[in-house]
Protein backbone atom coordinates (compact mmCIF):
# COMPACT_ATOMS: atom_id res chain seq x y z
CA UNK A 1 0.00 0.00 0.00
CA UNK A 2 0.92 3.03 -0.94
CA UNK A 3 2.09 5.61 1.80
CA UNK A 4 -0.49 8.99 2.42
CA UNK A 5 0.54 12.23 0.93
CA UNK A 6 -0.71 15.63 1.77
CA UNK A 7 -0.72 18.77 -0.81
CA UNK A 8 0.53 21.61 0.62
CA UNK A 9 -0.15 25.15 -0.36
CA UNK A 10 0.79 28.72 0.86
CA UNK A 11 -1.70 30.92 1.00
CA UNK A 12 0.25 33.86 3.21
CA UNK A 13 2.88 35.83 3.09
CA UNK A 14 5.86 34.73 5.84
CA UNK A 15 7.04 38.58 5.75
CA UNK A 16 6.70 39.96 9.28
CA UNK A 17 6.26 36.35 10.89
CA UNK A 18 9.21 34.89 13.25
CA UNK A 19 12.26 34.04 11.33
CA UNK A 20 11.51 30.36 12.40
CA UNK A 21 8.35 30.04 10.98
CA UNK A 22 9.70 31.50 7.58
CA UNK A 23 12.74 28.89 7.42
CA UNK A 24 9.84 26.14 8.34
CA UNK A 25 8.13 26.85 4.89
CA UNK A 26 11.42 26.71 3.11
CA UNK A 27 11.74 23.48 4.72
CA UNK A 28 8.34 22.17 3.39
CA UNK A 29 9.39 23.61 -0.23
CA UNK A 30 7.58 26.47 -0.46
CA UNK A 31 8.55 30.24 -0.28
CA UNK A 32 5.98 31.80 -2.84
CA UNK A 33 2.19 32.72 -2.05
CA UNK A 34 0.11 29.77 -4.25
CA UNK A 35 3.20 27.47 -4.68
CA UNK A 36 1.72 23.68 -3.96
CA UNK A 37 4.04 20.99 -3.29
CA UNK A 38 3.28 17.47 -2.11
CA UNK A 39 5.12 15.90 1.12
CA UNK A 40 4.36 12.27 2.35
CA UNK A 41 2.12 12.22 5.64
CA UNK A 42 4.12 11.25 8.65
CA UNK A 43 4.92 13.12 12.37
CA UNK A 44 7.22 15.49 11.60
CA UNK A 45 5.66 16.36 8.66
CA UNK A 46 2.76 16.77 10.06
CA UNK A 47 4.62 19.05 12.78
CA UNK A 48 6.21 21.54 10.42
CA UNK A 49 2.78 22.11 8.73
CA UNK A 50 1.12 22.46 12.34
CA UNK A 51 3.66 25.28 12.83
CA UNK A 52 3.24 27.32 10.02
CA UNK A 53 -0.83 26.53 10.24
CA UNK A 54 -2.02 29.67 9.64
CA UNK A 55 0.10 30.23 6.31
CA UNK A 56 -1.04 27.22 4.84
CA UNK A 57 -3.96 25.12 3.08
CA UNK A 58 -3.50 21.17 3.19
CA UNK A 59 -5.49 18.77 1.78
CA UNK A 60 -5.35 14.77 1.87
CA UNK A 61 -4.38 12.93 -1.27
Amino acid sequence: MAEKTLRVTQIKSAIARPKDQGQTLKALGLGKIGRTVEQVDNASVRGMIFKVKHLVKVEEI
